[in-house]
């Protein structure tokens, strides 16, 4: 997919960056480029490949999933300006 000025210039309006015209057409070659690039890579046979989160082989630390503070709700609404019931009183916004 090859891309023209014409192209180029929709889509720097949408991003909404100004781009002179003079310019219009070596931004079109180096888009062109990286599309290019990109569609070498779609050549690349991944089967057999896991996803990575990182370039660097990492083990990922995970803690136990235990509710170490709750009950507490008097103590955290304690700090509130006001309460009701139980629950944070806050003034209403929306008429």
């Amino acid at each position: 997919m090859a891309l023209d000025t014409d192209t180029v210039k929709r889509i720097a309006r949408l991003a909404r960056i100004h781009v002179d015209e003079a310019d219009l057409g070596l931004l079109a070659d180096e888009l062109n480029n990286i599309l290019v690039w990109v569609e070498q890579l779609d050549e690349v046979n991944t089967d057999g490949v896991e996803p990575m989160t990182s370039v660097v082989e990492m083990i990922q630390r995970l803690r136990v999933d235990v509710v170490t503070d709750g009950d507490i709700r008097n103590r955290v609404l304690a700090n509130a300006p006001l309460s009701a019931d139980g629950f944070f009183v806050v003034p209403k916004v929306i008429e």
